[in-house]
């Protein structure tokens, strides 16, 4: 019978952890995956205790066996991959046991490396297929990001089970809700069960499958702790003194509908024992629980800066945060700005990897003591996910709604050795984790976030995708690099005209020669050319560096007047007067 004709009859019970019992019963740190060729022995008898216990499943010894984790070449990974499902198969023979093909997380930081993750995840899974897998179990992933081409790979050949972890507030590693993951894994075609193991204990992990309302569609799955770990002399030890708390609360589970039940770090098979023995595996009438629709919001709860000027070109100004103590200069601006018909002030987010005063707290300030709408920068580069929705949230609670998502420079490299990037992800997945908090947290007034764009970038193409990866992670707007040549205007058009996207196009008016000139060779991303270089003269006044800086602006924009939704203007040293006289009709123009 296969596994899914079962599961129409029955609940199934998976076996326990594999890798704390490992390290338990052998007192060692090493991969229990290596065992697979060093000690098959062990790696036996261990899927045997699950199976003698009562395990209906049991998961092969590959969790870990990637690349990445084991530090070892693809041929050496696939023979170790290829003797772990041997040794279950082996194990489970002549058994009514089910063999799941296990694969764990394989974690990457750079775009290089998420696609050569991309193309193990499939390796991984065309060598488990050579060996016969019909059951396959992905398991403690934060995100479906790098498993897309591996599920389409396996499609109708085996039963696939996607299975994220998420800590005790109901959200993984990457920053998604235990809800969102679950709406995109019930998206995949290939996927036949999902749920959650490891991260929580099983009375977490009870809250936060009941808090869920899913589809039904799919079986659904959940592997909780034995608990949560001490750590001692740098190991993980977990009490395994809870077996009766574990298997009722693991009972409560099942009554709430989990198909698939079992555990994860810390149980043995005293546990998979005693959940067979006390837990009713009968399985009633599947249930459908319809997902919740989200509340649409109305206009008065709609808070971006855009909101009810359709037509109007939009303006937004940027002010970086000082690099002291010392705010003066930039409330000046701020103040000088309040009649200037300004729609939202920015405010830059450490940019160049160099500390700035916080953009949000900075924001927060000006909100407060102007009342004009601002727009914090926020990169991904200096916080993990559990540091951004604390921002968000604190930013939220402080009326700003209005956000602009960047990836974020890299740190100066003088100072790598002290201070690290983050990169918990780029500005899509930052975007995604604000998509799913506008349909959570923020639903009754979702927050508005728009992201940049590099028209200057080498492949257009790319930059063309990337925009669109972006409006359909729900950005509702764009900011561009600085627009200062007609081939860069005429770049930016075409973005525009190949993603409809709402576009404010970059404007930045030199005021010197020795601007400039530190923007064209120290700035990346902003193009100044020998023609824009020709408009300054060293011995130009003050008054005459701004004016052929208006000059500059003004061409830029009348350049792009019949495309863009408004301009987004960088006005070095804060030189904010200079916007009146840019936006200023001709013929009242003054030199």
């Amino acid at each position: 019978m296969t596994i899914k004709d079962r599961l129409k009859i029955q609940k199934l019970l998976f076996d326990g952890a594999f890798g704390t019992y490992y390290r338990q019963l052998y007192d060692t740190e090493e991969l229990p995956e290596l065992a697979n060729t060093q000690h098959p022995q062990r790696v036996r008898r261990i899927h045997e205790q699950y199976i003698e216990a009562g395990a209906q499943v049991i998961r092969t010894n590959t969790f870990a066996a990637n690349t990445v984790t084991m530090n070892m070449k693809w041929t050496d990974v696939q023979e170790c991959i290829r003797r772990g499902y041997r040794i279950a198969e082996e194990a489970a023979n002549d058994k009514d046991v089910y063999v799941a093909a296990d694969i764990g997380q394989i974690h990457c930081e750079s775009q290089a490396a998420r696609e050569r993750a991309a193309w193990e995840y499939v390796e991984i899974c065309k060598t488990l297929l050579e060996e016969g897998a019909k059951v396959f179990v992905f398991e403690t992933m934060s995100d479906t990001e790098n498993i897309g081409e591996a599920l389409e790979y396996i499609g109708d050949k085996a039963f696939v089970i996607l299975q994220f972890s998420v800590n005790q507030f109901g959200y993984s590693s990457s920053g998604l809700s235990a809800r969102k993951l679950l709406q995109q894994a019930e998206s995949l075609k290939a996927v036949d069960a999902i749920g959650f193991n490891c991260g929580v204990g099983p009375g977490h992990m009870q809250k936060i499958i009941k808090g869920l309302d899913f589809s039904g569609k799919k079986y659904l799955t959940a592997l909780p702790n034995a608990g949560y770990p001490q750590v001692v002399n740098s190991r993980m030890i977990f009490d395994n003194h809870n077996l009766d708390y574990f298997v009722a609360k693991v009972g409560d589970i099942a009554a709430e509908g989990a198909d698939i039940i079992g555990g994860c770090c810390g149980t043995t098979p005293d546990y998979t024992q005693k959940m067979r023995e006390s837990i009713s595996f009968a399985q009633p009438e599947k249930r459908c629980r319809e997902q919740v629709p989200v509340k649409s919001t109305t206009e008065e709860q709609n808070k971006s800066f855009f909101t009810g000027k359709e037509g109007k070109k939009l303006i937004a100004v940027e002010l970086a945060p000082p690099l002291g103590s010392d705010d003066e200069k930039l409330m000046d601006a701020a103040h000088l700005l309040l009649k200037s018909g300004v729609d939202v002030l920015t405010f830059p987010d450490s940019p160049s990897g160099r500390t700035r005063a916080d953009s949000v707290l900075m924001a927060e300030k000006v909100a407060r003591e102007t009342g004009m709408c601002v727009m914090p920068h926020i990169c991904c580069r200096d916080k993990n996910a559990i540091a951004m929705r604390s921002q968000l949230l604190g930013a939220y609670i402080n009326q700003i709604h209005n956000f602009l998502v960047i990836t974020g420079d890299p740190i100066p490299s003088m100072v790598r050795n002290s201070v690290k990037s983050v990169f918990n992800f780029d500005s899509v997945g930052l975007m995604k984790i604000m998509s799913d908090m506008n349909e959570d947290q923020f639903i009754q007034a979702p927050i508005c976030y728009g992201g940049a764009i590099n028209q200057g970038r080498r492949n257009l193409e790319v930059e063309i995708g990337r925009v669109k990866k972006k409006m359909e992670a729900g950005a509702s707007f764009f900011l561009t690099q600085p627009v200062s040549t007609k081939e860069s205007a005429e770049r930016v058009r075409r973005i525009k005209e190949e993603t409809g996207a709402r576009i404010l196009c970059g404007i930045m008016p030199f005021v010197s020669l020795k601007n400039a000139e530190f923007m064209k060779n120290e700035m990346t991303g902003i193009d100044v050319t020998d023609e824009v270089l020709c408009r300054y003269r060293e011995d130009m006044t003050r008054e005459e560096g701004e004016q052929a800086g208006i000059e500059l602006a003004r061409e830029m924009m009348a350049l792009t007047a019949d495309f863009a939704d408004g301009y987004y203007f960088s006005f070095p040293f804060n030189r904010v007067q200079m916007l009146e006289r840019i936006l200023r009709n001709d013929k009242k123009e003054q030199v």
